[in-house]
């Protein structure tokens, strides 16, 4: 063989080795599981100022059209990963396109407190949460405004490890060691939803979101911690304050800063909230979310109920009865309260735990709903794995005329 050819082949071999490591490690550091276990907050310039929502500089560089929310609502989850990556989301939204669905859910701002994409707003971008996982969110955004989806933005509000790295003085502290910060079971830091300059963050990220072309903003994470060391849990300051009262002015000042300035604006809650009447420890009180928002969407997962939750071994395998029972109390204590129950629209499990989920108990789901006078819903599977067997085909005719998109 000749010396040319020889170092030819090696050199393809060195290159495709690269490649499949290449591959490997974005495959690992995209899956949700290992990205508990790392930090990726290298922060290399701290912004010391408190931050405060400030108004849109003039000149923004993009200024998105905006659709109607649909009625009713089918939604799924997309994780900004797979919204990130064209291979992987064209195969959700093309599931959009053929199926009863027509509207997703886009990560704006997840567990890890990063935002998905490059803000436009300077104090925003002063705070280096930008990750860029969606280099392309504008254009994405407008595609899915041409195929006639609605796009929802998900904004994890206190639970934030990287806003906590920036400012540690907002975080939730050890009771035991005041100077060290506290964290959950899977080691996250939260926010202290107390901290009036955090509730000034969100509405800024839902503001930039809302120029970028997102129709809706969906705040979820809007509680105090659950579980963890929750005895060593020090919130500097909330302090010993209600910690529903605290939430409940959390949603009044979202509601005041956002509503009437064009997006829809809608909550997640424990699917607990439903049916409890106390704040469980977190601050949630349906009654205090229901006035504040254009939608509630508690996440009624049958898999998180508690084993012989209302007289059911196994809740996960009894979907349609923990679907119809949630959102009849839930329909209930809107009519109570003046409210109309149309607010509501819950997520619903497209995820093996506790059961396998077959496309009949994805259904029954839908079925529930619909039995109990609700016609929204939102699929969740965080690994964005759904079930397009549950899903009916798109009979309606064919989409809207664009002509019904517009700017709020």
């Amino acid at each position: 063989m000749k010396p040319n050819r020889v170092v030819i082949i090696l050199g393809g071999i060195v290159l495709a080795l690269i490649g499949g490591f290449t591959a490997l490690g974005i495959y690992v550091f995209r899956t949700p599981a290992f990205a508990l276990n790392i930090n990726p907050f290298s922060i290399t310039e701290k912004d010391e100022r408190p931050f405060s929502a400030t108004p849109f500089p003039e000149g923004a560089i993009f200024e998105g059209t905006h659709l109607p929310t649909p009625v009713p609502l089918k939604a799924l989850y997309m994780s900004a990963w797979v919204a990130g990556t064209p291979t992987l989301r064209e195969r959700l939204i093309k599931l959009i396109e053929t199926s009863e669905l027509n509207a997703v859910v886009i990560d704006i701002k997840d567990y890890t407190g990063r935002i998905s994409y490059a803000v436009a707003d300077p104090a925003l971008a002063a705070t280096h949460a930008s990750d860029m996982r969606i280099r392309d969110v504008r254009e994405l955004i407008a595609e899915l405004h041409q195929k006639h989806i609605y796009v929802i933005g998900r904004i994890a509000v206190f639970q934030d490890p990287y806003y906590v790295s920036v400012h540690p003085d907002y975080g939730v502290h050890r009771k035991s060691a005041p100077t060290e910060l506290w964290a959950d079971h899977k080691g996250i830091h939260w926010l202290d939803a107390g901290e009036r300059p955090v509730w000034d963050y969100a509405v800024a990220i839902g503001r930039d979101a809302y120029k970028a072309g997102f129709d809706e903003l969906n705040f979820d994470y809007v509680r105090y911690p659950s579980d963890g060391n929750m005895e060593d849990l020090l919130l500097p300051a909330t302090g010993d304050g209600n910690k529903a009262e605290t939430i409940k002015q959390f949603f009044s000042y979202l509601h005041d800063q956002l509503s009437g300035t064009g997006p829809i604006i809608s909550a997640d809650l424990f699917g607990m909230t439903t049916v409890t009447t106390d704040d469980m420890g977190i601050g949630q009180v349906l009654e205090n979310a229901l006035p504040y928002f254009d939608y509630i969407d508690p996440m009624v997962y049958p898999s998180h109920f508690p084993p012989n939750w209302n007289g059911y071994k196994s809740p996960a395998k009894n979907p349609y009865a923990v679907i119809k029972y949630t959102m009849d109390r839930s329909v209930e204590r809107a009519r109570v309260i003046g409210v109309p129950s149309s607010k509501i629209r819950p997520w619903l499990q497209d995820f093996d735990l506790g059961a396998i989920y077959t496309p009949e108990l994805v259904r029954a789901q839908m079925t529930a709903t619909y039995d109990a006078g609700l016609t929204s819903w939102i699929l969740w599977d965080a690994s964005n794995r759904y079930t397009p067997a549950a899903l009916l085909p798109k009979t309606d005719g064919g989409p809207r005329p664009l002509s019904d998109a517009h700017s709020r």
